[in-house]
């Protein structure tokens, strides 16, 4: 159990991580989002519904870390069509929520997202619950896991060509 100071403390370098994380893909800082992430992370938007099972339905994004990589490289290339030119992104972030700590271990957290895109296509608003395993690698927070919960995943959804 957390004291009181220390919670605190957890939860405001938990806040900053988020809103860092949340700026660089809104800037398309892709590097920058990329160097979040553990060695073993996980990046996943269900499809259907909230709690599927990823290795046995479909899913819009299931990522391991090697994919985050290769999604990365594509992003960089200039070649994404549907990203040229790219997105106008901005996120609003709320409810930040630290739900468990293993003493030495992962942090649970979640927060809820809004997304508002601006392209070509059109305006879209993208709504999601966001649930993320933090872990402290070298003193500095990483993603291990994010799980992006889209409000409508059980539509049809217009292309996601980046990072949500």
């Amino acid at each position: 159990m957390l004291s009181r100071e220390s919670s605190a403390t957890l939860m405001s370098a938990v806040t900053a991580f988020i809103y860092k994380e949340a700026r660089l893909q809104d800037e398309h800082q892709y590097e920058a989002w990329e160097a979040l992430w553990t060695d073993d992370g996980i990046y996943w938007v269900p499809a259907n519904g909230d709690d599927i099972d990823p290795e046995k339905e479909m899913s819009i994004i299931y990522d391991n870390r090697s994919r985050i990589s290769l999604r990365i490289r594509q992003l960089l290339t200039g070649k994404r069509h549907t990203q040229t030119p790219q997105s106008r992104l901005r996120r609003l972030v709320s409810n930040i929520e630290l739900l468990d700590q293993q003493p030495g271990g992962d942090i649970s957290v979640a927060s809820n997202s809004m997304v508002f895109e601006s392209s070509l296509r059109d305006d879209t608003i993208w709504a999601a619950r966001n649930e993320y395993r933090l872990r402290y690698v070298d003193g500095e927070l990483r993603m291990a896991y994010k799980k992006v919960i889209l409000v409508n995943n059980e539509k049809a959804l217009f292309t996601l060509s980046f990072l949500i």
